[in-house]
């Protein structure tokens, strides 16, 4: 594995107000993602999973500490920069598929590069092949009504992963499918982890799951720590 750094952060703190109330839901958390690796992040329901995903994917900002991507710190560039590191450098996968409902699984897929104004021929050949790389070859004309919900994530997730970004996000990615698919769509990260080399932070109830990764870390007490099973 390349020892490249690809994700960190640093002294990540975050705190929510309301009112006098403030609710301290990170209290300094540290983190490394290397080139190609794949991290399992676990924790309680409200421990603070999806806010530090959301605070490592620049969707959100931190009361304190540093995101570096790619040796950029987010808290450094505009929001014109910051956009182009999240449409670029970044993927996310939630535990619902948020695909477009009036467009076909092809389409959805090639939406990331279209926006960017890229060559429409290409791009559809390219979301022709990372459906094939999902095994949704014979999808890439049904909409997402026609298709399962297993196939409606693996759409997502081709259509996080056809910009070749550095680091997928991925956000309760299986919550919402039944055991025997929610292990296949799971298998099909790992797969692709490795087949393009794209680094991976998890956010996961799924226990199961757990031998898998490079690295487990629990979220508890707004700190992470290694996971101990």
């Amino acid at each position: 594995m390349n020892e490249a750094l690809v994700l960190g952060c640093q002294g990540l703190k975050k705190s929510f107000h309301e009112g006098v109330l403030s609710v301290e839901v990170l209290r300094g958390v540290d983190l490394a993602v290397l080139q190609g690796q794949c991290i399992g992040i676990v924790g309680a329901s409200g421990s603070g999973k999806s806010t530090l995903l959301h605070l490592l994917g620049g969707l959100d900002t931190p009361s304190a500490g540093t995101v570096t991507v790619k040796g950029r710190t987010l808290q450094h560039l505009g929001e014109p920069a910051l956009s182009q590191v999240r449409n670029r450098t970044l993927a996310f996968v939630y535990q619902f598929h948020h695909l477009l409902p009036e467009f076909t699984a092809l389409e959805n897929v090639a939406m990331p590069l279209l926006v960017r104004g890229e060559d429409t021929a290409t791009v559809k050949q390219q979301a022709g092949q990372m459906l094939a790389d999902v095994g949704l070859a014979d999808r890439r004309r049904h909409k997402p009504a026609e298709m399962s919900g297993g196939e409606r994530q693996r759409v997502a997730i081709a259509r996080a992963l056809i910009s070749r970004p550095a680091c997928l996000l991925a956000d309760e990615p299986t919550g919402n499918l039944d055991e025997k698919t929610a292990q296949h769509v799971f298998e099909l990260l790992l797969a692709l982890n490795k087949t393009h080399a794209v680094s991976m932070v998890m956010v996961t109830h799924n226990l199961s799951l757990l031998n898998n990764f490079d690295a487990v870390y629990e979220l508890t007490n707004g700190q992470l720590c290694s996971y101990a099973g």
